[in-house]
């Protein structure tokens, strides 16, 4: 059985993600597009695949369980709403950009390709 934990795209998008926020913080390396939306990107798929390992530690279907299409739409929703919408009016921290919301889109569709998959069958993604 496959954990989220061990799936490869899970794995490289926390390493990218991480790597990433060494640069900018430690070293003060900021590469425009990359600063932008690459944290926007690799969110959802960090994010649900926490989450979704968590379901599945407490879920009685364990390594069959999976977020239907829906769920990970009202994922995608709730972090635009959230981050692109109520905290930008809260704070002069947050700003709202639309682009953001398409990079939690995309990454929201690569978490339910790559990342939500049966981890009991062998269609599981490779790298």
């Amino acid at each position: 059985m496959m954990r989220v934990f061990k799936n490869p795209y899970f794995v490289l998008a926390c390493l990218i993600f991480w790597v990433n926020q060494v640069l900018e913080k430690y070293f003060g390396i900021f590469i425009p597009w990359i600063h932008e939306y690459l944290d926007d990107l690799l969110a959802m798929p960090v994010v649900l695949g926490i989450t979704l390992q968590i379901f599945r530690w407490i879920h009685p279907q364990k390594g069959k369980f999976r977020f239907s299409k829906i769920q990970v739409a009202v994922g995608w929703l709730y972090f635009s709403f959230l981050f692109e919408f109520l905290l930008p009016k809260w704070s002069k921290i947050y700003t709202s950009d639309i682009w953001d919301v398409l990079a939690y889109g995309i990454g929201s569709l690569a978490f339910f390709v790559l990342i939500n998959v049966n981890s009991t069958s062998n269609n599981a993604p490779k790298l």
